[in-house]
């Protein structure tokens, strides 16, 4: 059965244009199946059962052999008993009649009654959705097997989720440009549908925010009849009939979350705190280049505390710093850090650097470390540039925008040192641990890390001491010229390696950036 673009599920079209999208028919053979499917029947035992679990009831028989709960169920479709093995006593048994045959199922409790990966309340349930299941994979296997081959999701894109939000967009847009024509004479009508929605769908495509982000897909049970909004087949079962994506609602089979298009659009009422988010899940939910964290801090940096002496280093009171965190995580975009609320810009860098250190997946992500690390064993410096220009080609685009925009921002700190002592090396000390973080804890590596400070010039970078302990490494670093020749900061364990190596080569990535910007400036 093929989708329809012209009908609708609920009766109402998104806009009042003809060409714009339509919900699509929802295949219904699937639902039928389930409504035909056999219904269960408890065979209760006539006696009373001793030692019989707390958790079964009167569908228990005890210990009883194959035979005799084949004889018990009568050859009638659907109905079970629960029974102990003979072999295995202490191990349960459902017994179940279905297709003309008595199946076996060993039989388990946690709090929950299982059999597979599925948990239930109920006996009753698990063989109501037992029964669904093996009936339907009986009826039609092959249509199953089938079912991703024409997804509706390649013509129609999110089928409910974006419903609004097509209207809105592209209302929006048609007042904002007339760059770009909704229709084409050479297309069809279904390629018309599939431009629109999937514009509506990702994010303003003048502005280059089309970040590719997966769906976080997790088990889910839904409550009444759902359809996938992948294949438009009807989703079966009682409980976990599919999957939905936690960020952007979407609705799909488990066997069809795998050929979904990482196109997540993530919705911001499921979004519900800016730190410790995913970075491309924010950017994504808030359509915007970058976090809003960053560009609202770094403008609020930039406009009064550039050539604050020790930026970025000096910290300041943390209590200040999580009021800022909250005020994000409660008020968006919307967040007051100006110089009357917080007049001590070491708060908002302290903000700043927080977000980056609570991302669960750091800027400089887990799989780009290990790459980095070597980029920073290369001591020739054209070498070099080129190595960490193919490391940041590796980045997440959300990723390096951000990474790109702090790189800029951090290059006018650098030009204001004569004001604020923060040179290119103190600020990759003071970055490393907030911008990159080894995929796993290894003292072991870490040590091997921080060795590559040797290697470099004594007045450029640290002195490295161990001190006692096996894990608690201390790093002195200097600064190179001014009233504050002593050592600045000190960590132990795993930060000294990031440091030590964003110390290395920050510059390099500093220089990459400026190189791949159009205009050879360093102006945003």
């Amino acid at each position: 059965m093929a989708a329809s673009s012209n009908s609708s599920l609920s009766g109402s079209s998104v806009s009042s244009d003809a060409e714009e999208y339509q919900p699509p028919i929802w295949k219904s053979y699937l639902y039928q199946l389930q409504q035909e499917a056999p219904r269960p029947k408890r065979i209760i035992c006539p006696g009373e059962v001793e030692n019989r679990p707390k958790y079964y009831g009167r569908e228990f028989h005890g210990i009883i052999s194959r035979e005799k709960a084949d004889e018990l169920l009568g050859g009638v479709e659907g109905a079970y008993i629960l029974r102990e093995s003979q072999r295995q006593p202490g191990c349960y048994t459902l017994a179940l009649r279905f297709g003309n045959q008595t199946l076996n199922y060993r039989l388990f409790y946690d709090g929950k009654h299982f059999v597979g990966e599925k948990r239930f309340e109920s006996i009753h349930d698990l063989v109501t959705d037992g029964l669904i299941t093996l009936y339907i994979e009986t009826k039609a296997s092959e249509y199953i097997s089938k079912m991703t081959t024409n997804p509706i999701y390649e013509h129609i894109g999110y089928a409910t989720l974006l419903r609004e939000k097509v209207s809105r967009r592209l209302s929006r847009s048609k007042n904002e440009s007339r760059k770009a024509s909704v229709t084409n004479e050479e297309h069809t009508a279904v390629e018309k549908i599939s431009s629109l929605v999937r514009r509506a769908a990702l994010t303003h495509n003048d502005n280059h925010f089309n970040y590719e982000k997966t769906h976080n897909f997790k088990v889910h049970t839904f409550r009444g009849p759902h359809w996938c909004e992948y294949c438009a087949n009807f989703m079966w079962g009682l409980i976990a009939q599919g999957v939905r994506c936690s960020d952007c609602g979407l609705n799909v089979h488990k066997q069809c979350s795998k050929h979904v298009p990482n196109d997540c659009q993530p919705d911001l009422k499921r979004i519900k705190k800016v730190y410790c988010c995913d970075l491309t899940t924010l950017v994504k939910a808030h359509n915007t280049q970058r976090p809003m964290v960053v560009d609202i801090c770094i403008r609020e940096i930039e406009a009064r505390g550039l050539k604050s002496e020790g930026l970025y280093r000096v910290s300041g009171f943390t209590e200040h710093i999580e009021d800022v965190k909250m005020a994000f995580d409660r008020d968006g975009e919307k967040a007051d850090i100006s110089a009357n609320i917080y007049p001590d810009i070491n708060i908002i860098t302290g903000a700043l650097k927080l977000y980056f250190r609570d991302l669960p997946i750091p800027v400089i992500t887990y799989d780009t470390y290990s790459k980095f690390i070597e980029a920073a064993k290369i001591s020739n410096a054209d070498e070099r540039l080129e190595a960490v220009h193919e490391v940041l080609m590796l980045l997440p685009p959300a990723h390096y925008e951000t990474l790109r925009y702090l790189m800029i921002h951090l290059k006018k700190v650098t030009m204001n040192e004569k004001d604020n002592f923060m040179n290119a090396e103190n600020l990759g000390i003071v970055f490393g641990p907030t911008l990159m973080r080894p995929p796993e804890d290894s003292t072991l590596t870490t040590l091997h890390d921080m060795r590559l400070v040797l290697e470099w010039p004594e007045e450029n970078y640290c002195v490295l001491s161990e001190l006692k302990g096996e894990k608690s490494v201390q790093l002195s670093f200097w600064k190179s010229r001014g009233p504050c020749e002593r050592p600045s900061l000190a960590l132990g364990g795993q930060d000294g390696s990031a440091w030590s190596l964003l110390a290395l080569f920050l510059p390099a990535v500093q220089e990459e950036f400026f190189l791949l910007s159009d205009t050879g400036r360093w102006e945003t």
